[in-house]
């Protein structure tokens, strides 16, 4: 085991844990000390190797250990960087590692487009957050910024390269969940791009969860562009039977349709369990699904809006099963 102070907080942690993981415990421990865990754009608990590539993570260690106290020289990312023994780590107590953070997020913005009023990703969006917390007022690049057209790589899902920050996420998603991968990333440096194999489309199952893990709107549901902004939606908790996947998933209504259906995710927005695409782009009708409840959302998100009163959840309840004996039916009538 080894101790690890992040931001004047302590907490033990064992070996082998990164600082990353380290603050997430801190903030899963109280959530009042949530504030300590460095945002990550492309490292995802659940899919081998990620992490790395976007630097949004930075930490400043300003104690290597108990044996050996000298200061790592830069910033280095928490997401690689395991903890050790006596470490000391600033994030949001350093001055200058939030600047560094904040050209990290300039970086990042240098050709991302600010179209959030027409991007289905909007409101649940990791860079709409990074930007309002650390985002400058005007970009200081100056030369023309690289532009995509948006292209279908599949019969239920547009690719937004224009919009894309080259998190890798959903390449680690069709490596090492789907039976096959026919995309990646080609060229490199400043013309990187994600694309698909020549001819290739992406069809195989469970490749709609490349949607549900990019953090930014270059991978939509196509099934679902443009039908609804996310918080004039009703998220449900739902499950059904499933002999692909466990069947668990949240069930975005509006009324009693079903507009799309999304993994389950976890308080620092990754998904907990990988849905396949029977359950995510054919079930969309409140008979296919045993409805929980409404799903617990963190009151910072504008989806939260909706306000999740008792009233409203009985409301739920009962638009998304009507039948079901052990629901009270609902006066809609009552204001």
């Amino acid at each position: 085991m080894a101790k690890v102070t992040i931001d004047n907080i302590e907490i033990e942690v064992p070996d082998g844990t990164t600082i990353l993981q380290a603050a997430r415990m801190i903030g899963e421990r109280s959530k009042a000390d949530a504030y300590v865990v460095p945002p990550a754009m492309c490292y995802h608990s659940k899919l081998k190797t990620s992490g790395g590539y976007c630097r949004t993570c930075i930490v400043k260690v300003t104690k290597g250990s108990e044996k050996d106290p000298r200061p790592m020289p830069k910033p280095v990312a928490s997401c690689r960087t395991n903890v050790m023994d006596g470490m000391v780590v600033e994030n949001t107590v350093n001055p200058e590692l939030i600047d560094a953070r904040n050209g990290v997020v300039e970086f990042l913005l240098i050709n991302h487009p600010l179209d959030c009023p027409i991007c289905d990703q909007a409101g649940e969006c990791h860079l709409q957050d990074l930007s309002y917390e650390n985002g400058k007022e005007a970009s200081r690049y100056q030369f023309e910024r690289r532009t995509f057209e948006p292209i279908d790589i599949g019969e239920t899902i547009k690719l937004h390269m224009t919009r894309c920050i080259l998190c890798y996420r959903c390449v680690k998603v069709a490596e090492q969940i789907t039976d096959g991968r026919v995309h990646g990333v080609i060229n490199r440096g400043d013309v990187s791009e994600i694309s698909t194999y020549i001819t290739e489309a992406i069809e195989n199952d469970f490749s709609g969860n490349m949607i549900d893990v990019c953090p930014v709107g270059a991978l939509t549901d196509r099934t679902f562009r443009f039908a609804s902004r996310v918080w004039f939606t009703n998220p449900l908790d739902a499950h059904r039977n499933c002999d692909k996947c466990s069947g668990k998933a949240v069930v975005w209504m509006k009324g009693a349709e079903v507009l799309r259906v999304t993994g389950r995710k976890d308080m620092w927005g990754e998904v907990e369990e990988f849905i396949c695409n029977s359950c995510r782009f054919e079930k969309k009708s409140s008979s296919d699904w045993t409805i929980e409840g409404p799903r617990k959302i963190d009151r910072h998100s504008v989806i939260s809006q909706g306000h999740y009163t008792n009233k409203l959840q009985q409301k739920l309840l009962t638009i998304a099963a009507p039948n079901d004996p052990g629901i009270e039916p609902f006066n809609f009538n009552e204001r």
